[in-house]
């Protein structure tokens, strides 16, 4: 029975040797086959075992490895780290796994990313025993990561950094910067850059940016500076650590010069301008969105002020635009919402002082800022495209207006003609004829009793239907006058054909005209004055001067035998209830109103 149980012992204890052996092949043809780099190595990191995978990957035969130790294979910047990471996470710690990207050095010194799996192998006693490293060879994965990187980052015509990097770059100095550093930006357009795409194709277009690209960076060499293509046409300059305004300003002067530089492509000589927008702050005071912000605003400045330029960053003008913009954008509420309110200046026969019309002039009642004048926000209006709902509210509170006079006064000879200005806008819409028809037939107001006033650019192009429009209105009865005559560039031909009922004379030809002159001086102001109004009457035309603020411009203009006048000393712009004052006391004097500015239409050329 002893026998049988030595006998039943060895042959498991054969069995398990087999099993060993057979476990131990099949482990060693894995190892040796395997494509995943692997090596085991002692708990001081020698290697005991290396297969072929690893010693190829290094140029090295296995046998070269064993004995040596892991990190002497790994690149020296590296070594501290995976040392680190084995000593404090592995041997050292209470975890069995780390995994790693390090570079490793070949035999011939070439350099190779690998990515890690380091484990340790604990014995029965569960202490570590031996370590593992299992690694895979990742360097052309890298390779392309960091190209499709390195092209998600930079522009692929210029080569530049692309606006992601840049504003990467900018956060990552501000989160660096100290208390006291301050930062510098030039941001640039290229002037006239879509003429050259036009006249000489995009190719040409291309190699210009290209080479302006590579004059940016002429200019950044050497230095901790950044330029940037942000998009199309336009360039940056970071510059951290900014000493100031004037090292600024010297680079600003050095990108105008190498832009300005002709670029010669395809044997053409291509010339450009850029437009800078300069910008230099504390880094404490200001933080990116705001200082791409006051560079954008800057330069859109360049761009304004004429281009081929830089301009620096103006707190006061920035304040100044900030509040425009702010206006702007509560202008829309402000039509709906009631704020804006007409009063009316009145305009007077100079030969007997009667009333003949009076000008709707807009206000803003601005909760806020108090009652604004019209140029604090027409123009605006005239930039956002408010200018035609604006235009219109003004259009039917005037004649509404202008129809209660008439109620008061019971009679269209003795009611004055509500003068409303017309953008250029709104006369080249498609709808200004049946606009103006609507609000008269809504108000009730006779057209006679309607002057719209027009400047000369609105019908400076015939094509655009504005002088067609022009004679609906006056078929319609409404009565037309060109404002601020003389002060544009009418073909006087042209003028001619145009339905005009009036004109009105620039305030600027009676500026020098305010005092009596010297007995026996005859200016050129007058000359001109008087050549204006016979023009005027030689026309066929009401002439009406404004700004008529002088005793001494009165006088002179009714000797010139000026119709009518507009202005301070004649009348402020007044309320409703004003203008009825006036309607009252011509009642009293039982006059009747001159018809000038209302009765019949336009004459033909020839009454003139």
């Amino acid at each position: 029975e002893q026998e049988a149980i030595r006998v039943a012992g060895q042959r498991a204890h054969d069995d398990a040797e087999r099993g060993r052996r057979a476990s131990d092949q099949r482990f060693r043809a894995v190892f040796t086959g395997a494509l995943m780099a692997i090596g085991i190595g002692d708990l001081h990191g020698d290697l005991i075992d290396v297969n072929q995978t690893l010693a190829a990957m290094l140029g090295l035969t296995p046998e070269g490895m064993v004995g040596r130790p892991i990190v002497e294979f790994v690149h020296p910047e590296d070594r501290a780290d995976v040392r680190e990471e084995v000593r404090t996470r592995l041997t050292g710690g209470d975890r069995d796994g780390v995994r790693l990207e390090k570079r490793f050095v070949r035999r011939d010194g070439g350099v190779r990313w690998v990515r890690l799996a380091l484990s340790v192998v604990r014995g029965e006693d569960g202490e570590p025993a031996y370590l593992v490293a299992m690694g895979e060879d990742v360097t052309e994965s890298r390779r392309l990561e960091r190209r499709l990187e390195h092209q998600a980052r930079h522009d692929p015509l210029t080569g530049l950094p692309n606006r992601a990097l840049f504003f990467e770059a900018l956060d990552h100095l501000f989160t660096e910067a100290g208390a006291g550093d301050r930062v510098g930006v030039c941001f640039l357009d290229l002037d006239r850059f879509k003429v050259v795409n036009d006249t000489y194709g995009h190719r040409i277009g291309d190699e210009l940016l290209v080479a302006v690209a590579a004059r940016l960076g002429e200019v950044v060499d050497g230095t901790e500076w950044i330029a940037a293509r942000m998009s199309g046409d336009e360039f940056v300059i970071l510059v951290p650590d900014c000493s100031g305004t004037e090292e600024m300003v010297l680079l600003a002067e050095r990108v105008a010069a190498a832009v300005g530089t002709p670029v010669h492509a395809h044997g053409h000589r291509v010339v450009v301008d850029a437009s800078i927008g300069v910008v230099q702050q504390p880094v404490a005071w200001t933080h990116p969105e705001e200082l791409m912000h006051a560079a954008d605003v800057t330069l859109r400045w360049a761009k304004e002020d004429g281009k081929g330029r830089w301009v620096l960053f103006d707190d006061d003008r920035y304040a100044r635009q900030v509040a425009r913009e702010e206006l702007s954008a509560a202008l829309p509420a402000a039509i709906r919402g009631g704020e804006l309110l007409l009063d009316y200046q009145p305009i007077v026969d100079l030969d007997g002082g009667r009333l003949l019309g009076v000008e709707a002039l807009v206000r803003w009642r601005h909760p806020e800022l108090g009652v604004l004048p019209p140029d604090s926000f027409v123009p605006l209006a005239e930039e956002n495209g408010l200018i035609v709902p604006l235009g219109r509210w003004v259009l039917r509170t005037a004649c509404r207006q202008a129809r209660r006079w008439l109620d008061v006064t019971g009679d269209v000879s003795r009611t004055p003609c509500v003068s409303v200005n017309l953008a250029v806008r709104q006369l080249s819409s498609a709808g200004v004829v049946d606009d103006v028809a609507g609000i008269l037939a809504e108000t009730g107001l006779p057209p006679a009793l309607l002057l719209l006033e027009i400047t000369e650019s609105a019908v400076m192009d015939r094509s655009d239907g504005s002088v067609a429009a022009l004679r609906a209105l006056a078929a319609m009865g409404v009565r037309i006058a060109l404002d601020d005559f003389g002060t544009g560039y009418s073909n006087l031909a042209y003028l001619r054909d145009l339905p005009l009922h009036a004109l009105k004379l620039a305030g600027a030809f009676l500026d020098g005209l305010r005092t009596p002159l010297p007995a026996g001086a005859s200016p050129d102001e007058e000359r001109l004055l008087a050549a204006l109004v016979s023009l005027g009457h030689a026309l066929g035309l009401t002439v009406i001067a404004e700004n008529v603020e002088t005793p001494t411009q009165r006088d002179l203009l009714h000797r010139l035998r000026c119709d009518a006048g507009q202005g301070w000393l004649i009348g402020g712009p007044g309320s409703p209830e004003s203008v009825l004052a006036l309607l009252d006391a011509a009642v009293r004097d039982g006059g009747p109103r001159d018809a000038a500015l209302r009765d019949g239409g336009p004459r033909d050329a020839a009454d003139r």
